[in-house]
């Protein structure tokens, strides 16, 4: 990057952190504060608030890569979405509003029992810690790939300027730095979407695109065939992904805590209702992106690898050097075809579109085995050596095409997106670890001052715990895809939980308090094995919870008798 994007990235995470912390400032001063906002926030900066917890860096890192490598399929994913947000708006926010609790496991204990409460809060800490972590392995991939830095000191970096900006600032900070960086994200991708056509052959329009990208098999948002074994198709997408927004947006205090702070019912009920309605626009405006980026690879040479801190370390082998010359006849063949293609489309000539996108296709495979080759090349100088180049494929774009001062502005949108969730993240691990652990179970008569200090230092201690994960996150692949793997391991549980305490009013603690262990079991090992797509380890997890604390609340009624 030049001067202007530093001024650029400078100057756009300064200003909105600066006001953020500035309008946060009177908030700081109490628990309710530091953790709920004083429960003041109007309708829009819950929707913004919790928009911008689930869309991470990982979200504008890794989606547009996703989409390159595997089409628009993940947009089903989140096609459960609008239900989840309806049946949160009818049963949960009013429930967690009447009682007038910090954290939603503090219902459990009056539901239930201790045990149960402390059980559900340690099923949320250890997959939100450990995402978290993930998190921020996400902006470190950016840094270290343009300033050239070690990625495990940019981890630390990354983890320490963000864990003091929390410790600092509390929810109301938060959340108006969350409002602010919203408009920026969505302001950023839409100028990096029509950058990409842009920067196309100028006999391309954003129709031509759109056709050559679908030719490709890159626009597949629909697939309604049921296989359980397919991570992405409509059904995963409403029945899994049903089941996993919501317990994520109904048990997961990183997004409870969002909601939470809203000043009403009414308020806390219309920000997540309208989430409901922008989230899918958002997230297939984000892998449209992805999908352009592809098309502009046909009329530009990508690199075989787009990782190039690790591509570096072979780039200068003879047998590289062939896999390169091939690579370059491969894509001139191939662009001549997709250009054959792009005249066809526009003349509307069937048998000439069918013939091009044969020949397209078969290029795009060359060139796919190329990909393989080197990746086999990396892995034999370095056989721990990371071949998955998801996260890199939009950031190489940005870097490479982009004009001066939107480059700044693009890594702003992916820092600033981490900074929210990040943000959210530290202060939901912090709420349930003051509020259902040191307060219930350790320190439980102090001033409000005492808890506000507490919370503090264990800010800062879930963030030294959360970098030390980072560390370990090099070699994991598609950050979007593990960080929705890990939380499928136990949504699906806690939700079942949550279900069980609302609807099943005869259950007792005990009974549901050994179902959620034995359906956290059997969860872990269905993963193991890879039983199924892991959308519907969350559809699992719950019916497993509520089935054995059913038989077992059934079991200890036979036996009372």
């Amino acid at each position: 990057m030049n001067t202007i994007d530093w001024l650029v990235l400078v100057l756009t995470l300064g200003t909105i952190i600066t006001f953020g912390i500035w309008k946060g400032r009177a908030s700081r001063k109490s628990v309710e504060g530091f953790l709920l906002a004083d429960k003041q926030l109007p309708w829009y900066h819950v929707t913004l608030s919790v928009m911008a917890t689930q869309a991470s860096a990982i979200t504008f890192l890794s989606a547009p890569g996703q989409a390159y490598t595997d089409g628009m399929r993940f947009v089903q994913f989140y096609f459960g979405l609008p239900l989840a947000m309806i049946v949160l708006s009818v049963t949960f926010i009013p429930i967690f509003k009447k009682l007038n609790v910090y954290t939603a496991y503090e219902f459990l204990e009056g539901r239930f029992d201790l045990k149960t409460r402390i059980l559900t809060s340690f099923l949320f800490l250890i997959p939100r810690a450990l995402s978290t972590g993930v998190t921020i392995a996400a902006p470190s991939i950016i840094l270290s790939t343009i300033l050239g830095w070690d990625l495990y000191w940019t981890n630390i970096l990354t983890g320490t300027v963000v864990t003091l900006y929390c410790m600092i600032g509390g929810s109301k900070t938060i959340s108006y730095t969350q409002m602010q960086q919203m408009f920026v994200v969505l302001v950023g991708m839409f100028l990096a979407g029509y950058m990409v056509v842009h920067l196309l052959p100028s006999n391309m329009g954003f129709i031509d695109t759109l056709k050559v990208a679908g030719k490709m098999g890159k626009l597949n948002a629909i697939d309604w065939k049921f296989d359980l074994n397919n991570r992405y198709n409509v059904w995963s997408g409403l029945i899994g992904g049903f089941f996993l927004q919501l317990s994520y947006f109904g048990t997961d205090q990183s997004q409870v805590g969002r909601y939470l702070s809203g000043e009403s019912v009414g308020e806390s009920r219309l920000g997540l209702l309208m989430n409901g309605i922008l989230k899918i626009p958002m997230q297939f405006l984000i892998l449209l992106v992805g999908a352009l980026v592809f098309v502009f690879y046909q009329f530009n040479q990508p690199p075989l690898f787009f990782n190039k801190t690790i591509l570096d370390k072979v780039s200068k082998q003879a047998s590289y050097k062939a896999l390169e010359t091939a690579q370059h006849e491969v894509f001139v063949h191939k662009k001549a075809a997709v250009n054959q293609l792009v005249t066809a489309l526009q003349k509307d000539d069937a048998e000439a579109i069918a013939q091009q996108q044969q020949a397209v296709q078969k290029a795009d495979q060359a060139h796919n085995e190329l990909r393989n080759a080197t990746k086999d090349l990396i892995k034999a100088q370095d056989q721990h050596a990371d071949t998955n180049d998801t996260n890199y494929i939009f950031l190489s774009f940005v870097t490479q095409y982009l004009p001066v001062g939107m480059v700044g502005l693009l890594i702003a949108v992916i820092l600033l997106a981490s900074m929210g969730s990040m943000a959210s993240a530290f202060g939901s691990l912090t709420s349930c670890t003051i509020i259902d652990i040191y307060k219930r179970l350790i320190h439980g008569q102090d001033s409000d001052q005492h808890y506000l200090n507490v919370s503090r230092w264990v800010t800062l201690g879930w963030g030294i715990f959360c970098i030390i994960v980072a560390q370990f996150t090099a070699n994991i692949g598609s950050l979007i895809e593990a960080v929705n793997i890990l939380g499928s391991w136990f949504y699906g549980t806690i939700l079942g939980v949550f279900l069980v305490a609302f609807y099943l009013k005869h259950i007792r603690g005990s009974a549901v308090f050994w179902a959620a262990i034995l359906a956290e079991i059997f969860v872990i090992y269905a993963w193991w094995i890879d039983l199924t797509a892991f959308l519907w380890l969350n559809l699992i997890g719950c019916v497993l919870v509520v089935v054995f604390a059913l038989t077992f609340d059934l079991v200890g009624t036979s036996a009372r008798k």
